[in-house]
């Protein structure tokens, strides 16, 4: 890596901490052949480029078209558009191909073409209603541009657990915690839910979510507030809070700003829980106070993560 790629890589990574509790995102546009205009978080597209030679091979997960080796190592190609419902016939796919990272993963995504990179708040990312899409499940959330069309953004684990299948959860020894413990989480993807669920059901932990940050931060006020008319600490109610980077409305950088400079959540640690995995945003995550960063999704690493934990 010569000078000037290392000073693009630092400007890149000073970038995206000053975006760390500005409650804003960057979404790449892009098309997939259809009029529906899509975005991804520019974090986790590493390069964008005209689509290589793609090796076939059998036995394939739908959607994936084959393998491509980058940089001398081998990727699976995925065509977006077989994993989405439309009745509109693409009129071309698959002549660009945006190379992602997601929970330390390695990807390339078949698209038709990128338009361009746009700033938005967060809190005019909305989860989408059910009558807006006919790919539930699959549409984490929806923003609007200044010209009034509406940008889809993908639910990327769902996407993945489509293709390649969820995580297996094995057995995972029960932490040993009080029966009035409880742990607080917030996730906007359906399938992170789950398996969120899952390993806390198996630490024995009780817990409590929301769907996004906003959503979040009125629950956990609330709980504030009634712990302190009935004479009890915050951390009495919750003893641990883990939440997702990107989420709809408020993120969790913005999130853990709100727990980390209020007064009454102080001593609950915040475990920030991402497929955002690169290094730039376990800084973004210090930057705002997290306890700890875990990408998603490893149940045994997420595990032993909370354990020490919730067990002090």
């Amino acid at each position: 890596m010569d000078l000037a790629e290392r000073k693009n890589l630092l400007e890149g990574v000073d970038a995206r901490t000053r975006l760390a509790g500005s409650n804003k995102m960057e979404i790449l546009l892009f098309s997939l052949g259809t009029r529906e205009i899509f975005g991804i978080n520019v974090f986790k597209v590493r390069e964008v480029g005209q689509t290589p030679h793609i090796t076939k091979t059998p036995n394939m997960p739908r959607g994936v078209e084959g393998l491509i080796s980058l940089r001398g190592n081998v990727i699976p190609v995925l065509s977006l558009i077989s994993f989405l419902e439309t009745t509109e016939q693409p009129s071309e796919h698959g002549k660009t191909m945006m190379v992602a990272e997601y929970s330390k993963r390695t990807l390339g995504f078949l698209v038709h073409e990128v338009d361009r990179i746009i700033r938005v708040d967060w809190e005019r990312v909305k989860a989408p209603e059910s009558v807006l899409s006919t790919n539930q499940g699959l549409i984490t959330a929806i923003t609007e541009l200044e010209d009034g069309k509406l940008v889809s953004i993908l639910d990327v684990e769902q996407i993945l657990a489509n293709a390649f299948g969820e995580a297996i959860i094995v057995d995972i020894p029960p932490a040993k915690v009080d029966d009035d413990f409880s742990l607080f989480f917030a996730d906007d993807s359906i399938v992170a839910r789950r398996k969120i669920t899952e390993v806390l059901d198996k630490l024995g932990v009780k817990h409590k979510h929301a769907t996004n940050g906003a959503e979040a931060w009125t629950r956990l006020q609330g709980i504030a507030a009634h712990a302190q008319q009935i004479g009890r600490e915050v951390r009495d109610e919750i003893r641990l809070i883990l939440v997702d980077a990107e989420m709809p409305e408020m993120d969790g950088y913005v999130l853990t700003k709100n727990i980390k400079s209020d007064p009454r959540f102080s001593g609950i640690p915040v475990v920030m829980h991402s497929s955002l995995s690169s290094q730039a945003n376990h800084a973004m995550g210090k930057a705002v106070g997290v306890d700890a960063y875990v990408a998603k999704f490893d149940p045994e690493i997420l595990a032993d993560t909370l354990r020490p934990m919730l067990e002090r």
